[in-house]
């Protein structure tokens, strides 16, 4: 379980292929307080540490987590959102982020607005997701207010803070990020459909 508040941006110094699966090694200042089998959220898409190497430790996705995520466009030198799992007794600072990936969006539009950017992304309706004005999603693993929720289409505005510490800095148009929809909502989607 995530806040969707991110530590720190990591950076992919290594990807390799096998079979299936993607292993990514990331270079991050947080690794010696990491271990083995430790859950980290992966620009919002949670993977187990399955090595240590001094500043560098690596993960492994398998072949359903790179069909729904876009980890399976990561590159040497990428910059990734991180986030260790949250401590029981912790302040909630974001919202109750899973960890796993919905479905993937596009960035269409980024505007600087005063010292701020709004982003905003597509998806597609297929599966039915849905936001809500001031309701919480996760971009890349950062929770985020929803704001001009429209059908399969929504903005967020980011302030300088954010944009600083998170791969925000360096996303542009038809970039493609993980999407969590607010588990609450989710929820109430599911019970609607059964009711």
């Amino acid at each position: 379980m995530f806040t969707g508040i991110i530590e720190e941006i990591g950076k992919v110094n290594k990807v390799e292929k096998q079979a299936g699966n993607m292993h990514f090694s990331i270079e991050a200042k947080m690794t010696p307080e990491l271990k083995i089998d430790q859950s980290v959220s992966h620009n919002g898409v949670c993977l187990t540490v399955v090595s240590l190497q001094e500043d560098t430790y690596t993960v492994t996705a398998v072949a359903e987590t790179l069909q729904k995520t876009n980890l399976k466009n990561l590159k040497e030198g990428a910059p990734v959102n991180l986030e260790r799992g949250m401590k029981l007794g912790d302040r909630l600072d974001g919202h109750i982020v899973q960890g796993h990936v919905d479905q993937t969006a596009v960035c269409e539009k980024v505007q600087e607005k005063d010292g701020s950017w709004e982003f905003t992304f597509s998806y597609d309706p297929i599966l039915q997701n849905i936001t809500i004005e001031k309701g919480s999603i996760t971009v890349n693993g950062v929770s985020l207010t929803v704001v001009n929720s429209k059908a399969n289409e929504f903005s967020v505005a980011i302030i300088p803070y954010t944009y600083k510490h998170t791969n925000f800095k360096s996303l542009k148009e038809g970039d493609v990020v993980n999407l969590e929809f607010d588990v609450i909502g989710k929820y109430v989607q599911r019970i609607q459909e059964l009711g």
